[in-house]
């Protein structure tokens, strides 16, 4: 018997395990965290707020989980997140045996919860689920064929809803009003673009508690560096207008360094060709300044786009990287490579902070800032975009050496989020 109870630890031993990696990946550099117990007394907790709370196999011994999950909101930050694993309902048969064969520690009665439940009890919580799904197949170690299992076999669809675990990941759900309290930083590279910086600052909308405009320069062949130095040396209007200098190359460094010269509380970015209606940015900052989302990506493939504005295999290849990263992000993105795009400045330093996971590898900065989002845990939500012709100039980006990169970039953003 002392046998089969050290076989059925080390068993055990490699689940738990497989379990706090996971949780550990969830959980981004420098937030607190605190893990708590079926048993927790929530009134002996310090008033101490966390940036991540862990409940992990937990639910299944609680009386009322709706006000657990109420109470767990209550020591976790305002932009905090909870994190839920949980036995899948589906697997209840196989380790009810497995307890009574003592490959499994002997079973006690529990509250066996499907997705369904879990989601349905965190919205009677109030608590808004940022992602969700179903890992592990293999909860024994094998070697190799254990590892291979669980990092891909069970990421792929309908291996991908039959998981010994669900998990969640939560934050309050909250509805706020449109204010103006809120600074934007519009960031706008531009490379051979002297043609429309007027007609930017003309046309951006002034927007919040102050509008600042930053243009970064990358190297233009054309006078645009010359007509941005006379566009801000001679604007008299309400925006706080500065430029820049890019010293590396690729559209990503040039917004990187307009993000760090921001001063508002939310970066926007907007691509100097106007290819998307300035006043469109108004929608952009009453989602984000309502909370109904962290970071709020733009679409052109919604609208009828006009004639010129995207060649049939630009189109192409949009739809299959919005497919790709879908898959990997595990939601909805309809176009990853539109250059609207806002987020909040804390989050950015966040994203800064976590940057070393993935390293520098984005020349053109989309991804480097969605896959930032996604490991951080954030809300992310297209918002649709007409989609014009551009006016002036012509396009900085080959279809052909870019989808290449766009590709690899891919493969790689799979290995570090999805497979792991």
């Amino acid at each position: 018997m002392g046998f089969i109870n050290d076989y059925c630890g080390k068993k055990n031993h490699y689940y738990h395990d497989y379990i706090q990696s996971f949780v550990s990946f969830l959980i981004p550099k420098g937030k607190t965290s605190f893990e708590v117990k079926t048993d927790i007394n929530f009134e002996r907790i310090s008033p101490e707020k966390f940036d991540y709370v862990v409940a992990s196999d937990v639910l299944g011994y609680v009386y009322n989980i709706e006000g657990f999950l109420k109470n767990l909101s209550t020591i976790i930050t305002p932009d905090g997140r909870v994190i839920i694993t949980q036995y899948n309902v589906l697997w209840g048969p196989i380790l009810s045996l497995a307890s009574k064969l003592g490959l499994r520690r002997p079973e006690t009665p529990q509250n066996w919860l499907s997705m369904f439940d879990l989601e349905n009890f965190a919205l009677l919580a109030n608590l808004e689920v940022l992602k969700s799904g179903t890992k592990m197949l293999m909860p024994g170690y094998i070697p190799l064929i254990s590892k291979f299992m669980n990092m891909f076999i069970s990421n792929i669809f309908p291996f991908s809803k039959l998981g010994i675990f669900h998990y969640l990941v939560l934050r309050k759900k909250t509805n706020l009003a449109l204010t103006d309290r809120y600074a934007v930083s519009m960031i706008v590279a531009t490379r051979n673009e002297a043609g429309n910086i007027a007609k930017i600052i003309k046309e951006l909308p002034s927007i919040g508690k102050f509008t600042e405009l930053i243009f970064v320069e990358g190297g233009s062949s054309d006078n645009t560096l010359e007509v941005i130095k006379k566009e801000v040396a001679t604007y008299t209007g309400d925006k706080k207008i500065k430029f820049a200098v890019q010293t590396g190359k690729g559209k990503g460094d040039a917004i990187r360094k307009g993000f760090d010269m921001a001063t508002g509380d939310i970066l926007l970015i907007y691509d100097a060709d106007m290819t998307v209606p300035a006043d469109e940015l108004l929608s952009f900052y009453e989602a984000i300044v309502t909370k109904k989302a962290d970071f709020i990506n733009g679409s052109r493939l919604v609208y009828p786009m006009e004639k010129e504005s995207m060649k049939f295999f630009n189109i192409l290849g949009n739809k299959f990287f919005s497919l790709a990263f879908s898959f990997i992000f595990g939601q909805g993105l309809k176009d990853t490579l539109c250059g609207t795009k806002v987020l909040w400045k804390k989050d950015y330093e966040d994203i800064k902070i976590n940057r070393s996971f993935f390293g520098d590898f984005d020349p053109f900065g989309d991804f480097d800032l969605l896959l930032g989002a996604t490991k951080l845990n954030l809300k992310i939500i297209d918002l649709p975009v007409h989609y014009k012709e551009r006016t002036y100039g012509e396009t900085n980006i080959n279809r052909w050496s870019h989808g290449w990169l766009l590709l690899r970039m891919t493969i790689f953003a799979a290995r570090k989020i999805k497979f792991i």
